[in-house]
């Protein structure tokens, strides 16, 4: 009992030891939340088979003095692609929303010349526009070689990630990246003739096997699995590509990706295609080299935003585009020709700039697309929050995929509680799962939201993060905070 023989003062003084015990209970609250993950993601857990030990969790309100869940969070772990963003916030802050890649154009006698300076998104119709812009100026017909000045990359060696060294995600960063090496595969069943096979850009040369057979059957989620259903195999030189088996009625029309050719053999087939549709003729060769000084600039191809670009890395994880990103911060705030210790360099002091220390930050190549990239659910939550009072936060968060809605979250917690209300970013390896991001709970606060797991059986622990996810919708207690506001006092109490 306290005691004062103003009661004013007791008054006063009961308010403040009320206050006092409100905020020691925050802090046991807290306490408990830190050191135990949230009965449903832990359920989920032992369901997969994965032990507490091999994950680190971390969820913070936005404006909170204290994390309100940090469960092994300063361990370091592999992100796998929510390491992208690390590279899309460094860049947005670095470069701006509004920066964009230019591809120049050359005349240097009568040789075309096109100069790379990285752009990711220079796909099969932006290539189309530069080449039409050209005709537009005044270039008909082509008498000389067309040049490829990749230079602002430094040349590098890059084994591809794994085994499938067709797909796109192993496609080599380039300073000259033409519509990712790719082709385009549809397939189209047609009840009455079976399953129709074509490829964009339909490059000539490119020898296309078709056996397949309409069935019944369901159809697999994940190009993978699909790429085994359709038994599809491929051959570099020449170019073929060979799809047999039962193709089921119920796939619908479907899509596979896929890098055949040889980088330089395939911007010259492009090139040669294109310019001939245009009505335009050309005999020369595609050879590797560089302007020279008396070449005259014709044409400046502009590439889209920072901003759509980083929207495009983070919503579809695309690893080629992020690493093309990360070379082009090494080459423009550090200098060409761009290196990955370059561009790592750059991040790691920005970061510094930030006074966000995180020694345990390793980065390989930014995409997250890497067996060796590092980095802790605590500091990868202090860059979230470091990111929401950014001035690019508007950019950044719409970059990232609203649960059940899109990208790579279009699927996840239909239906659910959580729906529409959360911006997560996901990471998946054979090893490792990770989602990163923000959820808007049901009491319309924010939440900076981290998990990492690293564990062979990390592939079936959707269904705990998901429930993380769902958990912090539904608001879990927060840690208190000292309030700053005095209680009231009446103006006839002085």
């Amino acid at each position: 009992m306290i005691h004062s023989p103003y009661p004013c003062e007791r008054k006063r003084l009961s308010t403040h030891l009320v206050r006092v015990l409100m905020i020691a209970a925050g802090t046991l609250a807290f306490k408990i939340y830190a050191q135990d993950l949230p009965k449903p993601a832990a359920q989920a857990l032992r369901a997969a088979g994965v032990p507490v030990s091999a994950v680190s969790l971390w969820v913070q309100e936005i404006g909170a003095p204290r994390p309100t869940v940090a469960v092994r969070a300063n361990a370091t772990r592999n992100p796998g692609s929510v390491m992208k963003l690390v590279t899309t916030y460094a860049a947005l802050e670095l470069l701006g929303p509004a920066y964009r890649w230019k591809t120049d154009a050359y005349l240097d006698g009568e040789d075309l010349v096109l100069r790379g300076r990285g752009d990711p998104k220079l796909n099969y119709e932006n290539f189309w526009m530069l080449l039409r812009s050209l005709r537009a100026r005044g270039l008909q017909d082509l008498h000389g070689d067309v040049v490829l000045d990749r230079s602002y990359f430094a040349p590098a060696q890059y084994s591809p990630f794994d085994s499938e060294a067709f797909r796109p995600y192993n496609v080599t960063p380039d300073a000259l990246l033409v519509n990712f090496k790719s082709l385009r595969f549809t397939f189209i069943p047609e009840p009455d003739k079976g399953v129709r096979v074509f490829a964009e850009p339909a490059l000539p040369g490119l020898e296309i096997q078709n056996t397949l057979k309409l069935g019944a059957g369901t159809c697999p989620d994940g190009n993978r699995a699909f790429r085994d259903l359709v038994q599809a195999q491929f051959q570099s030189q020449p170019p073929r590509a060979s799809f047999a088996g039962t193709y089921p009625l119920i796939c619908g029309e479907r899509e596979l990706n896929i890098a055949l050719h040889d980088p330089q053999e395939y911007v010259a087939t492009m090139i040669r295609q294109l310019w001939g549709e245009m009505g335009g003729s050309w005999s020369g060769r595609v050879r590797e080299g560089t302007a020279s000084p008396s070449a005259r600039l014709v044409y400046v191809h502009e590439s889209e935003p920072l901003a759509e670009i980083v929207r495009d890395i983070n919503k579809f994880s695309n690893n080629v585009m992020a690493r093309q990103l990360f070379l082009t911060l090494g080459a423009e705030v550090g200098a060409p020709p761009a290196r990955a210790e370059e561009a790592a360099r750059v991040i790691r002091e920005w970061l510094a700039a930030k006074k966000i220390a995180v020694p345990e930050l390793v980065l390989e190549n930014g995409s997250g697309l890497s067996r060796l990239e590092r980095i802790s659910a605590e500091h990868l939550g202090a860059l979230l929050l470091a990111a929401w009072r950014s001035a690019v936060m508007p950019e950044f968060v719409s970059s990232l995929p609203v649960v059940a809605a899109d990208g790579t979250m279009k699927k996840r917690l239909k239906g659910e509680r959580v729906a529409g209300n959360a911006h997560i970013k996901t990471g998946l390896l054979s090893d490792a799962r990770a989602i990163a991001g923000y959820v808007h709970d049901r009491q319309g606060r924010r939440h900076a939201v981290v998990m990492i797991v690293n564990h062979p059986n990390a592939p079936q622990t959707d269904a705990a993060m998901d429930a993380l996810l769902q958990w912090v919708y539904d608001s879990p207690t927060a840690p208190a905070r000292p309030t700053t506001n005095r209680p009231s006092v009446s103006p006839s109490h002085p």
